[in-house]
């Protein structure tokens, strides 16, 4: 398949029409967020002074050396040298295909997923899809991705736990993706922007950056902290010379991020067993709330318990269809969930009955009474 432009950001597309005026993001892909005075009461006084005391000056382009090495602590052996920080993850997936990617390569990547995994590769070069089986609990086919492998293979991408589905796959599964790499001298690119609110700490997996030396991270303020406004991301990566060439790329996009961003999200990292404590609350509660509530309405839908993260994946199985369902739902009630339509992918077919759900948020239990509401009205 040869290179292509990127198609329209499906997913940002339908937030420009619906997310600030619908009442209930219902389909929130971040964990619950917090005020500025919030965080700033976790911070320790030397920090906030910082804060208060900042100038709003350019800032380095590799992130500040502190916050750096905040980030650094996250990993098992990643150094403050080996992360590279970016106005978001959007801005680190873009930065690291173009660099990574060249007309005659080939890549790999996972779908459903974040459409940008799929979009920025397809932009550069050939790439293959993997898809994640619905009749499996949103299984991965490790033999398809072995199969898949070309001698101008030079990427694998994968997202665990998934956006949309919240799958992660086994341990076993992720060292066998490592050696794969390994053997054939691949990259692998994993979005983790969902690690540290797993359902079962027991699933969850490790870092690439940590697990292969070929093995890039990313990672961001948005997700498990629910931080999305500071934009604050990061790749983190052992290999320093890619590392560079990363940051280079980086010249042309936002050059240096937000001088206040970067300290506060120095104070949340510092404040994460408090903040990652009450997101997995939150998300465990809402789950709950979530289980009573499908459960209640199964003949409508098929609702599977994610792994991880704070989105999921269901399906619709009422004769409208589910992109009049979420359409009439938003309209009449404020209540936004994500079509599956949004999750359309070039590489692979994707159930067009799905819809994505979030949970992240203190407001869902308010949500899902407005949403019953609306179905015992219909008569559902």
């Amino acid at each position: 398949m040869p290179a292509r432009p990127m198609r329209d950001f499906a997913l940002e597309v339908y937030f420009s029409k619906w997310e600030f005026v619908a009442k209930y993001n219902m389909t929130g892909s971040d964990a619950e967020n917090m005020s500025l005075g919030e965080l700033l009461a976790l911070a320790s006084e030397q920090d906030r002074e910082a804060f208060n005391s900042l100038s709003l000056a350019y800032t380095e382009t590799w992130g500040a050396p502190a916050l750096r090495q905040e980030i650094a602590w996250t990993y098992e052996g990643v150094a403050a040298r080996d992360v590279l920080c970016f106005a978001g993850a959007e801005e680190g997936i873009y930065a690291a295909m173009r660099v990574l990617l060249g007309p005659d390569d080939h890549a790999i990547a996972v779908t459903p997923n974040y459409q940008a995994a799929e979009s920025i590769p397809m932009s550069v070069c050939a790439v293959t899809g993997i898809a994640l089986d619905p009749e499996n609990g949103w299984a991965l086919d490790l033999e398809r991705l072995k199969n898949a492998i070309r001698p101008n293979t030079k990427v694998v991408s994968i997202n665990f736990p998934n956006n949309p589905t919240g799958r992660i796959i086994d341990r076993s599964q992720f060292d066998a993706i490592v050696d794969l790499c390994r053997r054939n001298g691949i990259w692998l690119f994993s979005d983790e922007v969902y690690r540290l609110i797993e359902r079962d700490a027991a699933k969850r997996l490790p870092q690439a950056a940590d697990a292969y030396e070929r093995g890039i991270s990313l990672n961001v303020m948005s997700k498990a902290y629910g931080l999305p406004g500071l934009r604050i991301g990061w790749l983190a990566c052992r290999d320093n010379e890619m590392l560079r060439r990363f940051e280079r790329y980086k010249h042309y996009l936002s050059i240096c991020n937000s001088a206040p961003s970067e300290v506060l999200a120095r104070i949340a990292l510092k404040a994460s067993t408090f903040i990652l404590a009450r997101n997995r609350a939150i998300v465990d509660s809402n789950l709950a709330l979530l289980g009573e509530f499908f459960g209640e309405y199964a003949h409508l839908f098929d609702w599977k318990l994610p792994d991880g993260g704070c989105v999921g994946f269901i399906r619709y199985k009422g004769a409208d269809g589910v992109e009049r369902f979420t359409d009439r739902l938003v309209q009449e009630t404020g209540v936004l969930l994500l079509p599956a339509s949004v999750y359309r992918s070039d590489l692979n077919d994707v159930p067009a009955e799905y819809f994505r759900v979030g949970y992240g948020h203190s407001y869902v239990p308010k949500a899902l009474e407005v949403f019953r509401a609306w179905l015992r009205n219909r008569g559902s």
